[in-house]
């Protein structure tokens, strides 16, 4: 205990890591490009929003939209619900890239420039909207100013679907619009001089009283518009309507009339330089409509307001058609959602060929395989026997109905489906005994 003292151990003196900055500053920036790569990814997904404005002045005798007249009293509260129930979604939103937005109806343009300026300005903030965003508003010519076409255009509308429907007052007059031809020709005016550059006319055959020398000077007045798109629809009764009520007191064109209208506007338009792209529409090069091209390719989107459906995350749903009950419903957290389903891919199959074979970009063997990976031979068969009576046609690999086809589009996917089913059951049938212990 006396001995010489043993000297301490020397503690190891804390060695501070050598900081090369330039390094960090490299790793750093690694790190940010990486993070944008990925959010450039996630927002490579697009995603098309629609809006439900459900008033309207008066309901048109054929109308079996979910719209309410006489009805403005609600504006300002279903404003408020709306506006809770985009910010209510909007964080699911938050990952893709809003590329068109369609406001329909109901007649959006007599919801106020205000409240619509209020709504618009609140998508922008709210959504991460692509530079070239699509971004449609309906319209009835008699609730088009130069004020309200103004005040949408600066808020983000650069499109306007216009609901002309005839340029016969008396036609308009049959069937309860509430516009005349005049006020149309000033509508159009409006829009230009706001300086919206992509207008579609909506346009109607088979109204009543209407003859093929009315149907054709409808389709020149329009023409003379200058439209960048036309829709063409055929009417239709539905039951539940006023026309559905007076069908066999009204005068109404026979199939073969309806044929004719039809097949002679497609030619019309063609020599205009109108595209067509789905059995109803028409466009110039490049003014197709994006919003409604997102239903037909089975792309996803997401509605609000009453009535509204949406394809969105893998889940189809709708919205409650009740004014009140939405109002009500985003004020006190109760259920808007009607209907909800998960779509098996079976189901998105048959929609392919369904939605696809409305349009000319029609269905390609190739991509059919790579996304249901099932056989295209059953219906390449029953393809090549309509392009045999001249209702379909292959180009460039797409098989696509011809206008004589779509006419009969109905019988002719319904066709298409039953030995799509039919193929269907045998795979699942082979599946079935490849698995059963006989076979081993």
């Amino acid at each position: 205990m006396f001995g010489k003292k043993k000297s301490p151990t020397p503690r190891k003196r804390h060695q501070k890591p050598v900081t090369n900055l330039k390094t960090v500053r490299q790793h750093q920036k690694r790190e940010e490009k990486r993070i944008k790569e990925l959010e450039r990814s996630l927002r490579d997904r697009t995603l098309g929003v629609y809006i439900h404005i459900p008033f309207c002045k008066s309901k048109c005798a054929y109308c079996d939209f979910y719209s309410l007249p006489g009805h403005e009293s609600r504006m300002d509260a279903y404003a408020i619900a709306l506006s809770a129930n985009l910010n209510e979604l909007a964080p699911s939103m938050a990952s893709y890239t809003v590329d068109t937005v369609y406001l329909g109806g109901g007649t959006p343009s007599i919801f106020g420039e205000q409240r619509l300026k209020n709504l618009l300005n609140l998508l922008t903030k709210t959504l991460h909207l692509a530079k070239n965003c699509e971004f449609t508003m309906e319209c009835n010519p008699d609730s088009v100013t130069p004020s309200l076409i103004r005040t949408v255009r600066k808020a983000g509308v650069n499109r306007i679907s216009l609901g002309m429907q005839s340029a016969q007052d008396d036609e308009l007059r049959a069937v309860g619009r509430p516009h005349t031809m005049e006020q149309t020709r000033k509508a159009v005016q409006a829009i230009r001089k706001g300086k919206i550059k992509n207008l579609s006319l909506d346009l109607i055959f088979g109204l009543p009283g209407q003859t093929m020398e009315s149907w054709q000077a409808s389709v020149e007045e329009a023409l003379s518009l200058g439209p960048e798109h036309l829709s063409l629809y055929a009417l239709t009764l539905e039951e539940g309507t006023p026309l559905w009520a007076a069908r066999e007191r009204t005068p109404l064109a026979d199939d073969d009339e309806l044929a004719d209208r039809y097949l002679w506007a497609v030619e019309r338009l063609k020599t205009a330089g109108y595209e067509q792209y789905e059995i109803s529409n028409f466009a110039k090069p490049g003014y197709a409509s994006r919003h409604n091209q997102k239903y037909w390719r089975g792309e996803e989107y997401v509605g609000f307001g009453p009535a509204a459906h949406s394809d969105f995350g893998g889940c189809r749903y709708s919205y409650i058609a009740d004014l009140e009950g939405y109002i009500d419903g985003m004020a006190s957290g109760k259920e808007l959602v009607a209907e909800s389903e998960q779509i098996p891919e079976k189901e998105r199959a048959r929609e392919y060929v369904m939605l696809r074979l409305r349009t000319t970009e029609g269905i390609l063997q190739e991509e059919y395989h790579k996304l249901f990976r099932m056989s295209f031979a059953p219906l390449q068969t029953k393809l090549e026997q309509y392009a045999a009576q001249g209702w379909a046609v292959c180009e460039q690999g797409r098989w696509h109905f011809t206008p004589e086809g779509f006419l009969r589009s109905n019988p002719l996917i319904g066709g298409i489906l039953e030995v799509q089913e039919a193929d269907m059951v045998k795979n699942s049938a082979v599946n079935l005994r490849g698995t059963t212990p006989a076979d081993g």
